[in-house]
């Protein structure tokens, strides 16, 4: 017996009623599947391996994620002074303005004595706030011994040159 009501020979998407979140749903799902007929998601990094779940819910899950990725360190401030403390004098001769340094000094000084008024998060503070003026003296120091070397520098390189050809101009016939 034949059916009575045969299927049409075509799909008309006007026929049925579609919200649109489900077009979207539809558009995108159309979009991904073109994109792994056509190979883009072959090759990713991390394909094949489990994903980093944690074994229970933990809520500061996205926090411990961003540390560990961006490979940020939190210390103690007594920790981070130190290394504050270690690293002045570099950061001291990039800045080429003595007012700035001594400004820079300052800031560290405060942070220093804040430190020390705190209530200890840690390893106990030993750093001590510098003297701005023997820092700024041995900033110039250093500044001066930096540029006596690029002119020694500078000069040895003008005995080693040898002296520009002279380029010839040639007329051309009018």
């Amino acid at each position: 017996m034949a059916d009575p009501h045969p299927p049409p020979a075509f799909f008309n998407p006007y026929a049925v009623a579609i919200d649109h979140e489900v077009a979207i749903a539809l558009l995108a799902d159309m979009h991904v599947r073109k994109a792994i007929e056509r190979g883009e998601f072959d090759n990713l990094p991390g394909s094949g391996k489990p994903l980093p779940m944690p074994d229970r819910y933990d809520p500061d899950w996205w926090l411990k994620n961003l540390v560990k990725r961006e490979r940020l360190v939190v210390l103690p401030p007594s920790i981070e002074l130190r290394r504050e403390d270690a690293a002045l004098d570099e950061r001291l001769d990039e800045i080429w303005v003595e007012d700035d340094v001594r400004h820079e000094i300052e800031e560290f000084n405060r942070r220093v004595l804040r430190g020390r008024y705190q209530a200890p998060a840690g390893p106990p503070l030993v750093t001590m706030p510098r003297d701005v003026d023997e820092t700024v003296a041995a900033w110039a120091e250093r500044r001066a011994a930096r540029a006596a070397e690029a002119r020694a520098a500078a000069a040895a390189d003008t005995t080693q040159k040898k002296p520009p050809r002279r380029r010839r101009f040639r007329r051309w016939p009018r």
